[in-house]
């Protein structure tokens, strides 16, 4: 009796892009009814490989089959047609439409709106039915929370037929209660017998979820196993070639004078929902403070206030010798001036400019600066020497490809981050805020981030690390604070900090 089909098999896949080659002669098989992981390193050609399952690029090269059937996928209508769905890592979905009518765009059954509507209601009922995936259907995208909003791409993919699922970093924005939930799901579709591929940088996620795993490095495959024959440290060691430590690295002193004291913060958000009350806390010279707790419990906020991208309605901050108070708070600015960078959580919305090249985005918010411009105006700005500044940014911070004329868009999601890492690092900043260093990251990544934001702190900086990631807060931090509900839930030094005793902090425990 001969095997079973598998759901897809790719044979010498290769795809270039100018001077690179993203993919390398590639081969792929996918067992029909598994969660098949797919990791690498940014820029090792995980997601080029997927989008060229879906359509979205076509390969200069090789052959692919689904369910043991040759198929030439020119775009997404055929691959959705072939029964593959793909959740990107940055949803594709209309905020102003609800989530029926996301799920509907582009697949009307009816050129009448109101029995459209009616059929597509009940088909997704129904599948929500079977397969747990909860979500309001009537309310508009930009009211859905993140977890909420990945459930119907889901749902999307499904509704249309999906038999393989593509999903790219998929627990990159989501908190630990609704990465689980959304695990549950995935078992849940395998026992359905949906195909998964999972694109990701977790190698627990990897560990605890899936079936088999290919690991890819430099556009190749170089490891292909079932999950029971690998572990986390020989996935790390063949994704970047060499054994990786992300283990903690003490400051070599002790914390030194205030750089930055707020006393008392608090605002409220557009519906006059309070989401700061009464927030204190000092960053010193020399130290590296975490702050910890379930997304959505004030960290944006709080990074926004002190970043001077949004004012409290009570309270102080107290910056390079300044007091700032509402009415005459800290702005973005100013607060560059007075040696204060910032990392944003979302580098896409705050950190970048997509459509620009490289050393455009190289340069945001100190393009006025008399290194780059002979005066305030478009006209005097030095681009040769903002393009000699991104390409040594590049090297120091490893960027790929080194190549400042790219567009911001075409580098990979860890590429970005460390781009936006370099320009807020390059100018010698005092106090360090950055949100979520490491989200959507890979592990050679975030090895090479935590360095240096630890040589930022050695070299007398203070780095403030918001994270959902805990393993990142216990491997960063010298003090943890906790937030919950808002407040600051407590504050530990590391030496007291375990999973389980911050787990309890964010939680509400005192």
């Amino acid at each position: 009796m001969s095997a079973p089909s598998p759901a897809v098999a790719m044979r010498g896949i290769a795809k270039r892009f100018g001077r690179v080659q993203a993919n390398r002669a590639v081969d792929l098989r996918v067992a029909a009814g598994t969660v098949h992981g797919i990791v690498g390193e940014n820029g090792a050609g995980k997601s080029t490989l997927m989008s060229i399952l879906y359509g979205l690029y076509q390969a200069d090269a090789g052959t692919i089959e689904i369910e043991g059937r040759p198929a030439r996928i020119t775009g997404s209508r055929e691959a959705i047609a072939l029964g593959i769905g793909m959740v990107h890592q940055h949803f594709m979905l209309v905020d102003t439409l609800s989530a029926l009518d996301n799920v509907m765009l582009g697949a009307e059954p009816h050129r009448r709106l109101g029995p459209a509507r009616a059929q597509v209601r009940a088909g997704l009922q129904a599948l929500m039915r079977d397969t747990g995936l909860a979500v309001d259907l009537e309310a508009p995208v930009s009211r859905l929370p993140v977890g909420e909003r990945q459930r119907l791409e889901i749902l999307k993919a499904l509704y249309r037929g999906a038999r393989i699922l593509i999903l790219d970093e998929p627990t990159a924005v989501l908190t630990p209660p609704e990465t689980e939930a959304l695990f549950a799901t995935l078992r849940g579709l395998r026992a359905r017998g949906t195909t998964v591929l999972l694109i990701t940088h977790k190698l627990k996620e990897i560990m605890a979820l899936c079936d088999a795993v290919t690991v890819m490095r430099g556009g190749a495959v170089v490891l292909d196993c079932p999950i029971g024959q690998t572990g986390i440290d020989a996935l790390a060691e063949a994704m970047v070639g060499r054994r990786v430590d992300l283990g903690r690295a003490p400051a070599a002193t002790a914390p030194g004078e205030v750089l930055l004291q707020v006393e008392g913060l608090a605002c409220t958000d557009a519906l006059g929902v309070a989401r700061l009350s009464g927030v204190s806390l000092a960053l010193r010279a020399g130290e590296i403070v975490g702050i910890a707790g379930v997304s959505g419990n004030g960290q944006s906020e709080l990074l926004d206030l002190l970043a001077g991208l949004l004012a409290p309605a009570q309270g102080r901050l107290v910056l390079g010798g300044q007091t700032f108070v509402p009415g005459r708070w800290l702005g973005a600015a100013r607060a560059r001036d007075l040696g204060l960078a910032h990392v944003p959580e979302d580098r896409h919305r705050r950190g970048l400019v997509l459509p620009f090249a490289a050393w455009e985005s190289a340069v945001l918010g100190y393009q006025g600066r008399p290194r780059y411009s002979r005066g305030r105006w478009l006209g005097w700005l030095r681009q040769r020497r903002m393009r000699e500044d991104c390409a040594a940014m590049m090297e120091r911070y490893d960027v790929r490809p080194r190549n400042p004329l790219l567009r911001t868009s075409k580098f990979s999601g860890g590429n970005q981050q460390k781009l936006v890492l370099a320009r807020e690092a390059a100018h010698a900043p005092r106090v360090l805020l950055v949100g979520q260093p490491t989200r959507g990251v890979d592990i050679g990544a975030i090895e090479f981030i935590h360095g240096r934001l630890r040589a930022l702190r050695d070299a007398g900086g203070a780095v403030l690390v918001v994270s959902s990631e805990l393993d990142e807060i216990l491997a960063l931090a010298d003090r943890v604070l906790v937030m919950n509900a808002g407040r600051i839930a407590g504050e530990l030094p590391i030496a007291q900090c375990t999973e389980a005793t911050l787990g309890r902090l964010m939680g509400g425990a005192h």
